[in-house]
């Protein structure tokens, strides 16, 4: 079945829905065949979703803009992700952003860090594995 015939089909199912004129009915023809042929032939290039903020500047002082939905929050949490079908890593790569750069605006993943530094995670707390209680000695057992 070529691809005149296969939009035809197409228009002919949706006059039967809703009236059109023949005019109407003519160029929805045309523009279904040359949207199937483009398909059949592999020229219709994926487009390219055009965000609503450049993403340079997505991330800002007090808020962090989604690229996807243009919608504003203090962190992109994966929860909101996955409502685009993305993982956080995906979402990082599909807007050019690196590996490790916080899905939060500066003044929270500052923060963040400060909170980290304070708490100083990477030294040790002084306590030794050997210094572990030594079990005590039964009681009544001086025979």
């Amino acid at each position: 079945m070529d691809h005149v015939e296969k939009a035809m089909r197409i228009v002919e199912a949706q006059a039967g829905v809703r009236p059109m004129t023949a005019d109407e009915a003519c160029q929805m023809v045309k523009n279904l065949s040359d949207g199937l042929r483009e398909l059949a032939n592999g020229e219709a290039a994926p487009t390219r979703q055009e965000p609503p903020v450049d993403p340079k500047r997505a991330i800002r002082n007090k808020s962090i803009v989604c690229l996807e939905c243009g919608r504003t929050f203090k962190t992109l949490s994966k929860r909101h992700l996955e409502s685009h079908g993305l993982t956080p890593d995906e979402y990082r790569a599909k807007w050019g952003y690196k590996k490790r750069t916080p899905l939060s605006c500066r003044e929270t993943a500052k923060a963040r860090s400060e909170r980290m530094k304070e708490m100083k995670l990477w030294t040790r707390t002084g306590k030794k594995p050997d210094d572990k209680k030594k079990p005590a000695k039964a009681a009544g057992k001086d025979a």
